[in-house]
């Protein structure tokens, strides 16, 4: 029997999890305690440092509640969800990328009929959006389910200003119809800062980081028999496209908002000219 030491401490620890029957949880719980041994070991933190380590995670924890994830957050920006998300979803080069799902996602949206506005607070640059939904080998998907959100022109999400935008601004769930087509209505986004008023924007400030997303459009496309696809697509020419703080940014996600001065097709989608027009088809891979 070998006692602790600085020398052999993850091999004496791993050793109390020899028992464990769970052979996925007992492969994770050992290279966990590798990594984390030979961290402590690389930084050689003071007393002082390791409590701040655990009242930096007590406040993370503190900071969630069913409005808001501040580990999720956390998770992005370190890259962690980002790498994640890449890992567990490999795809063909035909298929649509995927991207971080973010803290505000909301179950439950609304079902919204096709071609509906989803802008409640009347605010920022009228878009209509639209596009296809459609296989790996080009076929069109019928009945796909796209559920969208996005934050508001200030920057905000719907969850995160419940006394001041409408309840369910900015989200919608959409159903494609005949050939894999949707559209609706909504604005064009804005980039935008991630909360910084917990321990992820205290330590984003610390490190000499900016807190800022570029300007995007979340969905979840699905459908059965396929993969369902988590997303963005940006905006092109959005600032941050290159810094995103939480690392979701892939060129085939950058997608351009084309501004459309015609009086008839904006007296047509009951906006003001001129408006803008984003077109993104989404592809996605059978079971």
């Amino acid at each position: 029997m070998q006692y602790f030491s600085e020398e052999h401490s993850n091999e004496v620890v791993k050793q109390q999890y020899k028992n464990c029957k769970n052979l996925r949880l007992k492969q994770i719980m050992e290279s966990a305690i590798n990594h984390l041994h030979e961290f402590i070991k690389e930084v050689e933190p003071s007393q002082e440092e390791w409590m701040y380590m655990i009242e930096y995670l007590t406040k993370t924890g503190q900071k969630c509640d069913d409005k808001r994830q501040e580990f999720i957050l956390l998770s992005d920006v370190l890259g962690i969800s980002a790498l994640v998300d890449t890992i567990n979803n490999r795809k063909t080069l035909e298929a649509t990328e995927s991207t971080v799902l973010g803290p505000f996602h909301v179950q439950n949206a609304p079902k919204r009929e096709m071609g509906e506005n989803i802008n409640y607070d009347g605010k920022g640059e009228p878009a209509f959006i639209f596009g296809l939904v459609k296989d790996t080998d080009g076929n069109p998907i019928n009945g796909a389910e796209i559920d969208v959100w996005q934050a508001n022109e200030d920057g905000f999400y719907d969850i995160q200003q419940p006394d001041v935008q409408p309840e369910m601004n900015l989200r919608g769930v959409f159903t494609t119809i005949e050939d894999g087509k949707y559209w609706f209505r909504s604005v064009k986004p804005k980039f935008y800062s991630i909360p910084t008023d917990g321990p992820v924007g205290e330590m984003i400030f610390a490190t000499g980081r900016h807190p800022n997303r570029p300007a995007h459009l979340h969905y979840i496309v699905s459908a059965p028999g396929y993969k369902p696809v988590v997303t963005h697509v940006f905006v092109k020419g959005s600032e941050y496209l290159d810094s995103d703080a939480v690392f979701g940014v892939k060129d085939s996600l950058i997608s351009e908002y084309v501004l459309v001065d015609d009086e008839s097709k904006a007296n047509e989608l009951d906006f003001k000219s001129p408006y803008y027009e984003l077109e993104f088809n989404f592809v996605l891979e059978k079971n």
